[in-house]
C-alpha cells in the first residue's frame, strides 16, 4: 500500500475509533475523581467539562502509564494526570500529543546523571533532582507526589502537569524554543502575524523575567521561567491556568498571547469560593510533607 494511502487509511481509523471513544458514556467514576482531586474541574463552563471528558477518554485510551522505583499506578492517578493534560487541548485544533506515547511515573523526585561543561575541556558529572521531564522521543517523566500537590493547590502557580505538557506542545513543531504551533485553522499569512506578535511579546516578557531575577526582585512569574525561552513558556502555562488574574493584570500582554493560544480564558471561569475550596477533597497518596525543589526538563 503506497505511504500516502496508508497514512490516509491510519487517519481515518484513528478518528473512528476516537469518535466511538467519545460516543460512549463518560465513567461516572471518573467524575467522581475529578471532582474529589481536580478542583479547577468544578470551576470550568459545562461545555468544557464535556470536551475535557472526550479529551480524557482518548488520551487514557492512546497513551501508556509505567510506574517508576517500585510506584503502583491506580486509576485515580491516570484520571487526574489525563485531565491536566487535556485541559491544555480544549478548544484547539489538537492530535491529543501526537508524538507522546508513554507518561512514566515516580513516587517522589527523582534523580538523574547530567553532565556539564565547566571551562578548560573539563566536564562534570552529578546527580540532579527532578520533579519532570519532557521528551520529544515520545515520553513525559514526572514525579507523583509533585502532581498531588500541584493538583490540590489550583491557585499557587505550579502545576508539574501542565509545565511538562506545554513542554510536548513546543516540540510539535519539532523544536524546543517556547514557540508552539500558532493558529493552524489560519491561512499562513494570518498566521505569519501570529507568530511576529509572539515572538515580541513573550521575548520581552523573557527579557524582563531575566532581569527581574538577576536583581533578585520578586516576581509574578516563577524564576525558574528565566531558564531558556521553553521553560518561559512553560512556566507562563502555568500561572495562565493557575492564577490568571494576577497574570492578566500584572501581565496583560502575556496573557493575552496565551489566551489566543490556548483559546480559553481562564479569568472567567467560575470563582474557587463559588464552587468550594477544595478541604474536603480526599488524598490519592500520602504526600511528603516538605515540597520537593523545583526542577524540571526538557530533553531533545
Amino acid at each position: 500500500m503506497p505511504v500516502l494511502r496508508r497514512n490516509v487509511v491510519g487517519t481515518m481509523r484513528k478518528k473512528q475509533q476516537r469518535q466511538k471513544l467519545n460516543a460512549a458514556p463518560f465513567p461516572s467514576h471518573w467524575n467522581s475523581i475529578l471532582e474529589d482531586h481536580f478542583p479547577l474541574y468544578a470551576r470550568l463552563p459545562d461545555e468544557d467539562r464535556k470536551e475535557l471528558q472526550d479529551h480524557i477518554q482518548v488520551f487514557l485510551a492512546e497513551k501508556r502509564f509505567e510506574g517508576c522505583g517500585g510506584l503502583e499506578i491506580t486509576e485515580e492517578m491516570k484520571v487526574c494526570i489525563a485531565a491536566q493534560a487535556c485541559l491544555l487541548l480544549l478548544h484547539r485544533e489538537t492530535d491529543c500529543y501526537p508524538n507522546l506515547r508513554s507518561i512514566l511515573v515516580y513516587p517522589s523526585t527523582y534523580s538523574v546523571k547530567t553532565t556539564r561543561h565547566v571551562g578548560a575541556g573539563v566536564m562534570e558529572e552529578r546527580q540532579d533532582s527532578r520533579l519532570g521531564e519532557a521528551w520529544d522521543s515520545g515520553a513525559v517523566v514526572l514525579a507523583w507526589d509533585a502532581v498531588h500537590s500541584g493538583t490540590a493547590n489550583p491557585e499557587d502557580g505550579h502545576n508539574v502537569v501542565f509545565h511538562e505538557f506545554a513542554h510536548q506542545l513546543d516540540f510539535e513543531d519539532g523544536r524546543a524554543d517556547g514557540a508552539p504551533v500558532l493558529a493552524t485553522e489560519d491561512p499562513w499569512y494570518r498566521r505569519k502575524n501570529r507568530y511576529k506578535a509572539w515572538a515580541r511579546v513573550l521575548s520581552s516578557e523573557y527579557e524582563k523575567l531575566r532581569a527581574n531575577v538577576a536583581a533578585g526582585e520578586k516576581t509574578a512569574l516563577d524564576e525558574y521561567g528565566a531558564t531558556n525561552p521553553a521553560e518561559f513558556f512553560a512556566v507562563a502555562t502555568e500561572s495562565f491556568f493557575e492564577r490568571p488574574r494576577d497574570l492578566q493584570q500584572r501581565h496583560p500582554a502575556l496573557y493575552e498571547e496565551l489566551r489566543r493560544f490556548y483559546q480559553q480564558d481562564p479569568v472567567g471561569w467560575a470563582p474557587a469560593a463559588e464552587v468550594g475550596n477544595g478541604t474536603d477533597r480526599k488524598p490519592t497518596l500520602p504526600i511528603s510533607p516538605h515540597a520537593p525543589e523545583r526542577q524540571t526538563d526538557t530533553q531533545e
